[in-house]
């Protein structure tokens, strides 16, 4: 009887450590429990804090609006009466974010292959050394970069694109030029390379070494035993990496400030000069901006708080449904 109360304790112990983490009844066991579940408390009370009162500073602004704030194109909140709207920020956040990440992905994924499974020990942490030293560098450095050196060639790739592709809506245009949406893309990617190259290096050397020897005992070769075992086991790494090199991009303020020029209305051909993000405008507008003004700006950095926990949810999401592959 004993030893049978002995082995479902330690079952029932097993199915409690599947589930929620159960505490050993030592004290500092306790402690810590309770310091980590204060600490994830924390964190939602800070992000709902954020969350109320961007939308307390808000609504005033609203209120006063006369022009539709989903919809509208116009920005003028300092105007009597006021009449600004986010849908031209909304597209141009959207968009240069995704060219971003689109841009980067698969390069930093490359990146982080090359430095995992190809190059030679020596040259691995040297290159991994370099690209997490990218991930630190100031983004008004980026945006010097961009706006100093970038944007004068790419003026002749904006042209040459517009020449080749210009039967395509997105490349389309008569007037192609250097400070637009696709060069403020360009920077971004150039930012969020570094980050998603980085996260996923480390996801592909948590590789089990067995799946890795296996195939190749198998007689796959280097490439074949990636995509049979690195890829699938790290693709929820990759995921998320995205995501927040995504994240990264949306948020983005003096880099894309310093490049893109403003231009009233949606243009969705990217290679014109003009365009605008939520992070951009906030940074141009606040210093002259009345109280209706900046409550306007905090009502449009709402919108880009809400698009962020957008996005990192449905990132959440779609790692949950790849569990299976780890």
């Amino acid at each position: 009887m004993t030893s049978e109360t002995g082995v479902e304790a330690r079952a029932g112990t097993r199915d409690g450590a599947a589930g929620a983490p159960m505490s050993t009844g030592r004290a500092g066991d306790r402690i810590f429990a309770g310091a980590a579940r204060g600490s994830a408390l924390t964190v939602l009370a800070i992000v709902a804090a954020i969350g109320t009162f961007l939308v307390w500073k808000a609504i005033p602004a609203l209120q006063a609006n006369e022009a539709s704030f989903l919809t509208g194109q116009e920005w003028n909140p300092n105007a009597q009466p006021p009449r600004f709207g986010i849908a031209q920020l909304a597209f141009g956040t959207v968009m240069s974010s995704l060219l971003a990440m689109l841009m980067a992905t698969p390069v930093a994924i490359g990146i982080a292959l090359f430095i995992s499974f190809y190059s030679p020990r020596r040259l691995a942490s040297g290159l991994g050394y370099v690209v997490d030293l990218l991930a630190a560098v100031p983004s008004i450095v980026y945006g010097l970069w961009g706006l100093i050196f970038l944007s004068r060639h790419m003026d002749e790739v904006s042209r040459f694109l517009n020449a080749a592709f210009g039967w395509f809506p997105l490349f389309g245009g008569d007037s192609p030029g250097k400070n637009s949406l696709f060069t403020a893309s360009v920077v971004l990617a150039i930012m969020i390379l570094p980050i998603i190259s980085s996260i996923s290096r480390e996801v592909f050397l948590q590789v089990p070494r067995s799946h890795i020897e296996a195939a190749l005992a198998l007689g796959a070769t280097r490439w074949e035993m990636i995509r049979m075992s690195v890829l699938p086991y790290g693709r929820s790494g990759m995921i998320g990496a995205s995501m927040l090199g995504l994240g990264r991009a949306m948020g983005e303020t003096i880099a894309v400030a310093m490049v893109l020029t403003f231009v009233p209305g949606i243009n969705w051909h990217i290679l014109e000069n003009g365009g605008s993000t939520f992070a951009s405008n906030i940074a141009n507008s606040f210093a002259e901006a009345t109280s209706t003004g900046r409550g306007a700006l905090i009502a449009s950095g709402l919108v880009l708080f809400v698009i962020t926990l957008i996005v990192n949810m449905a990132a959440r999401a779609v790692v949950a449904r790849r569990k299976e592959f780890v």
